[in-house]
């Protein structure tokens, strides 16, 4: 009897190393494949995004034409968007360029002087036109290997440019198979669980779908009304940038905390810039305030809640930790694998609570101080 349980102790050590190297392997794979299936991830987020939308309107025609329409209305959506938005970018990024020898000169003759009277330190030396020629100079030798460091990188960049184009025109072509195939997908991913553990990995399927389901569309939503608040509000202020600065304010909201820095640093140093005066950084402050107050008490309690049940912390953790081990693509999909991991930890703490090693083999005995009696002298000596 001992023997056969020792041998399935064994035997159920073993199934924890292969599937412990079945992901790690797995994880191997999609780091060196990085590159080629970030537009895969992102079609298969829009199809995901999509199929509810799909599968009501297949109630009432075929899955095919229900595709079709919800298909050409996400198409049709992102071209007004580009329509709208590209000659609006265009004319925010010929105001950026030609605003950089203002913002060059602020930075010599503005804030680095107030710098070294209060700091003491001689930062302007550094920039010092002798002082750099000399610097070239002296490093002459060197500069030729960083030219050919940097003549490298732009070459790399140009491919990195067409592989972006290339991704970008195969985006729709996968999300319209994935909005089609979904339920498909899904069904011959369920055929390959173990029929052991079916049934929970369905509930937690179905809890991650709506619980992340629920957060991205919410948060989507919040990003593109902050985004259009805090633009309105900054054009409104006289910011020459003022609809660039409050787009990406807005894009950048999915990470905690750095939406609201970026509208504070940017739109503040566009407004001393600009302007140098408090009335226009005041301004830029009543911009942040309203857009805080209207995301933490409107938007997020009605569009996002607490779905997610991510700390702050976790999501910086998350999307920082994607970005650095799987670029692009994992900051892509930092959010989902975290609320995917989210799910299943809280899953093993109920099923821990309720394991043998959190309760123990003997009741806890419960001693009441109250009721016993004082020790003796010798007692507590």
């Amino acid at each position: 009897m001992q023997r056969d349980e020792d041998l399935a102790t064994i035997a159920a050590f073993y199934r924890r190393v292969q599937w412990t190297a079945l992901l790690l392997g797995i994880g191997w794979l999609v780091w060196l494949l990085a590159p080629i299936l970030t537009p895969f991830a992102l079609a298969a987020l829009l199809g995901w995004l999509g199929d509810p939308m799909v599968d009501r309107l297949e109630r009432r025609m075929s899955r095919n034409w229900a595709v079709t329409l919800v298909f050409s209305s996400i198409v049709l959506l992102m071209l007004l968007v580009l329509v709208l938005l590209l000659p609006v970018l265009e004319a925010q990024v010929m105001t950026l360029v030609d605003s950089l020898p203002g913002y060059r000169d602020w930075l010599v003759q503005t804030a680095l002087p107030w710098l070294e009277r209060r700091t003491g330190l001689q930062i302007l030396a550094w920039f010092d036109p002798q002082r750099l020629f000399e610097l070239i100079r002296t490093h002459w030798q060197s500069a030729g290997g960083i030219a050919a460091v940097v003549l490298g990188y732009v070459s790399r960049s140009g491919i990195a440019l067409l592989a972006w184009l290339a991704n970008l025109a195969l985006l729709p072509v996968l999300t319209f198979f994935f909005l089609r195939d979904w339920d498909l997908i899904v069904e011959r991913i369920a055929t390959l669980v173990p029929r052991n553990h079916y049934d929970t990995v369905r509930a937690l399927a179905q809890q991650t779908d709506e619980v992340l389901g629920g957060f991205l569309r919410g948060q989507m939503l919040v990003m593109l009304i902050l985004g259009v608040l805090y633009a309105l509000g900054l054009w409104l202020v006289g910011l020459d940038l003022g609809i660039l600065i409050g787009l990406v304010a807005g894009l950048l909201t999915f990470v905690p905390y750095l939406g609201p820095a970026s509208i504070v640093i940017f739109g503040g140093l566009a407004a001393l810039v600009q302007f140098g005066d408090w009335q226009h950084l005041l301004g830029v402050g009543i911009v942040f305030t309203v857009g805080q107050l209207v995301e933490s008490f409107l938007l997020t309690p009605v569009l996002v809640g607490d779905r997610i049940g991510l700390h702050p912390m976790a999501v910086i953790f998350a999307v920082m930790a994607g970005g650095t081990l799987f670029g692009f693509l994992g900051m892509l999909l930092a959010l989902p694998v975290a609320a995917v991991v989210n799910v299943v930890l809280r899953h093993l703490g109920e099923r821990y609570r309720h394991s043998r090693l959190y309760a123990g083999d003997t009741p806890a005995i419960l001693l009441d101080i109250e009721q016993m009696p004082p020790a003796s002298d010798e007692q507590a000596g």
